[in-house]
């Protein structure tokens, strides 16, 4: 006779195993320790084979027989019930194995640990707070379009539409390592650039007006802090983003040539940039070395000679310098060079925008190499230096052509 669920619940431990059936090979397996197991025992080709449904109260009676109804089924189809729960088991495995999270760990540990830890920090803050939360676990193959779009409108949600074309870019070649790899076939993230909309261009705070410049120069120059004095100092005469300031490294330094070849993994574009430095800045890294010769960055730590200088650092000091941060800022300094060495029209727009190192490749018409318009840029980064000079001692004209005019004579 069926059993019930009191009875199941009521059966007492004994000094031996023994079963209690159901029907049709079903039983409940009580042991000695007044456990109770859920087997189903039937003959498969001939023999004699078992499959377990669970602990019982955690799988109720009803639940077993759901259980063994579906490998009634099975079996009936010819198919042995223990294999096809071991096919699919298997087949959960390498569905966790092939999961969105677990792929894209694979791609990071392939194409990403030789980069930057900031830029691997970053990379992988946008993947785990905005895709790891919803699609992590989900099997690559399963992951569709519109869940990655959903997944992309909580970023936008909350004003980030950079960070959105960032997360993007980022899933898109994790989805194209995975092809490459045979875990899935297609690319959901194709055809959803468009759907986005348009990251928001951020114009930093700076100051363009000859007076103001020259305020600023004469300011940075009184400021207290010697190795900070001298990291503000040659970001306004670089220009380079203040983060290869505080990263850069004397080995960095080609003194013959007078430029600075900042390595690929240290550049946004991850392309090799190389600065040519005019005199002033030679002055300023040769005042430096009696200072931070003994470690490898020119702005190392304060605390730690091992590690560059703070991110804030440079910013803080504009700060103390009586500088909001709707006045001037560290990435000031490009936008007031790349404005106002447009603007007075004596240098090929090319040779500022490689000097630059933007990430925008189509405002760049000729050949994408680092070394494009050197010359040029050699003279252009001299007549940049000696204009701040001037500004710095009170001139109220910008002329960015006294390079120019050594060269036409």
């Amino acid at each position: 006779m069926a059993l019930t669920d009191i009875q199941v619940k009521n059966f007492q431990p004994k000094a031996k195993t023994y079963r209690k059936f159901d029907g049709r090979g079903l039983y409940v397996e009580v042991t000695p320790k007044g456990k109770r197991y859920w087997r189903h025992k039937y003959r498969y080709l001939g023999k004699e084979k078992r499959i377990a449904f669970g602990v019982y109260p955690t799988v109720s009676l009803k639940e077993a027989r759901i259980e063994h109804a579906k490998a009634m089924l099975t079996l009936s189809k010819g198919i042995d019930p223990s294999a096809e729960r071991q096919a699919n088991k298997q087949r959960d495995i390498e569905l966790n194995e092939r999961a969105f999270e677990a792929i894209a760990q694979e791609w990071h540990l392939s194409h990403n640990t030789h980069k930057e830890a900031g830029y691997q920090k970053r990379l992988w803050r946008g993947l785990g707070k905005d895709i790891f939360p919803t699609l992590g676990n989900t099997p690559i193959t399963l992951i569709t379009a519109p869940q990655l779009r959903q997944a992309l409108k909580h970023i936008e949600a909350r004003g980030a539409q950079e960070t959105a074309h960032r997360v993007l870019q980022v899933c898109s070649r994790i989805f194209n390592y995975a092809i490459a790899s045979g875990y899935c076939d297609t690319n959901p993230t194709l055809g959803l650039k468009g759907a986005l909309a348009p990251p928001q261009v951020i114009h930093f705070a700076t100051l363009l007006k000859p007076a103001e410049i020259g305020a600023l120069l004469r300011a940075i120059d009184s400021y207290d802090g010697l190795i900070t004095r001298y990291a503000l100092q040659l970001l306004a005469y670089t220009f380079v983003r203040p983060g290869n300031i505080r990263k850069a490294e004397w080995g960095e330094l080609d003194w013959a040539k007078m430029q600075w070849e900042i390595p690929a993994e240290k550049m946004k574009l991850r392309v090799p940039h190389i600065v040519p430095l005019a005199k002033q800045t030679i002055t300023i890294f040769k005042g430096l070395q009696q200072h931070t010769s003994h470690s490898s960055f020119i702005f190392p730590s304060l605390r730690d000679k091992t590690r560059p200088m703070s991110e804030n650092t440079m910013n803080a000091a504009l700060r103390r310098l009586g500088y909001t941060k709707d006045q001037m800022t560290g990435h000031g300094f490009r936008h007031m060079a790349s404005t106002l060495l447009n603007e007075h029209g004596t240098w090929h727009p090319d040779a500022i925008e490689r000097q630059l190192a933007h990430t925008d490749r189509s405002k760049i018409r000729g050949t994408y190499d680092h070394s494009k318009h050197l010359p040029e840029r050699r003279e252009m980064m001299q007549a940049w230096a000696d204009d701040l000079d001037n500004l710095k001692h009170g001139a109220d004209v910008i002329s960015l052509d006294s390079a120019n005019r050594k060269r036409a004579v």
